[in-house]
């Protein structure tokens, strides 16, 4: 039976604890005060077993004037969410914005991988196993089907 490699990942890099009780917590705490930091933002998504809404921190990438969000850590229960239900909301402070989201296949993800890992590489790069916005085009190629990536955009 052939593994998801994006599942595999995530089983491999469950945060640390300071990463689950004290990182995490304080920018979803900053992000809902109203405070990015460097794009982070929470996301609102439906669960897909029981319909609640889920919260979590990420970082939304603009490139190129386009919207993403990238899971460093693989397949999260957020990327399972996301894909089941292909919406969201994307919290800073007060302000709510629906979006929907397509998942970018494998192939197109290089230059989006690198822009994240130059932006985010400091707090998510031991996700990416030594892979960073300087690898070569094949490193990032190696490393596309690890990290899931939506394209995001606004709804009406």
């Amino acid at each position: 039976m052939e593994t998801d490699p994006a599942a595999a990942h995530f089983e491999r890099k469950r945060p640390g604890w300071f990463t689950a009780h004290v990182f995490n917590p304080l920018v979803a705490g900053l992000t809902r005060m109203g405070l990015s930091l460097l794009g982070s933002r929470v996301l609102e998504v439906r669960g897909r077993s029981t319909g609640a809404l889920r919260r979590t921190p990420v970082n939304l990438l603009t490139l190129n004037g386009e919207r993403y969000l990238v899971a460093p850590r693989g397949e999260t229960q957020w990327v399972r969410n996301l894909r089941a239900s292909g919406e969201g909301r994307l919290l800073l402070g007060r302000r709510s914005e629906p979006f929907t989201a397509a998942e970018v296949a494998d192939e197109q993800k290089v230059e989006i991988l690198r822009a994240y890992l130059k932006r985010w590489k400091a707090e998510v790069g031991v996700f990416f196993d030594g892979v960073g916005p300087d690898s070569p085009e094949e490193e990032l190629r190696g490393a596309a089907p690890k990290h899931p990536v939506f394209h995001l955009t606004r709804a009406s």
